[in-house]
């Protein structure tokens, strides 16, 4: 069964997954972190980093493996996620930068970056704590709808409604890339504890997907019903459908 924590909004939800965080990080100093980008973990980020600034918490044992990364795009690029997470978090709190992990999307070889990725997850022993976001459509990292759960760190095809949610972040459309490297779900499912947060109306259904509807990989995230420490935090507009 996942756990349902209920927010009152997106600041709610993202002080609450914060706490759960924290409490990891302050239980196991040298803990694995999986982590996402995307808008919904922002805030979550920003507690984190105010925490930090108080004396709180303290990263300098930490390590971070993140989800996903656009293929094609180097590391400095303002729209790549190893950018994402040095201005959201890295830069802000005391975490050793050669501790961070993210894949590498400016390797046009994909079949040689998501082996190496995948070996550098699973000689870390895999996230104690995977944060994750979901998509419209149901997708965890970029695993997208399909016919088959996936494995390990692969290259994926961008759906064309995960290419205009996620086309907000960039100039024009036509910007965005269409290919990302991602954890596969069998990868994100050996973590062991895993936080997914969700907010606003347009990921209710999704949300609701993955709590109550039949496992398919016609909604990636439906397989979290058979990990046994799921934890979803989640504004009431999410949730509605889930009464």
């Amino acid at each position: 069964m996942l756990k349902i924590v209920r927010a009152r909004d997106y600041q709610d939800m993202s002080r609450k997954a914060a706490n759960i965080i924290s409490a990891q990080i302050i239980l196991k100093p040298d803990c694995v972190l999986g982590l996402a980008t995307g808008t919904t973990p922002i805030g979550t980020y920003k507690q984190l980093i105010e925490w930090y600034e108080k004396g709180d918490l303290d990263f300098a044992k930490v390590s971070t493996y993140n989800l996903d990364e656009y293929r094609g795009l180097s590391h400095d690029d303002p729209q790549s996620y190893h950018y994402f997470m040095r201005e959201n978090l890295f830069n802000h709190v005391n975490i050793d930068l050669a501790n961070t992990h993210v894949p590498d999307g400016s390797n046009p070889d994909a079949e040689a970056a998501c082996s190496e990725y995948d070996k550098i997850v699973a000689a870390a022993g895999y996230p104690d704590l995977q944060l994750l976001g979901i998509g419209n459509n149901g997708h965890i990292g970029f695993n997208e709808p399909d016919d088959h759960f996936s494995k390990g760190t692969h290259c994926v095809d961008l759906t064309e409604s995960t290419i205009k949610a996620n086309s907000r972040l960039f100039e024009h459309e036509e910007d965005v890339p269409r290919q990302a490297y991602t954890m596969g779900t069998q990868t994100i499912m050996y973590a062991r504890m895993i936080l997914v947060v969700a907010n606003g109306e347009a990921k209710a259904q999704a949300v609701h997907d993955m709590c109550f509807g039949p496992v398919t990989p016609s909604c990636p995230a439906s397989i979290l019903q058979l990990h046994p420490n799921v934890v979803v935090v989640a504004d009431e507009a999410a949730l509605s459908l889930c009464e």
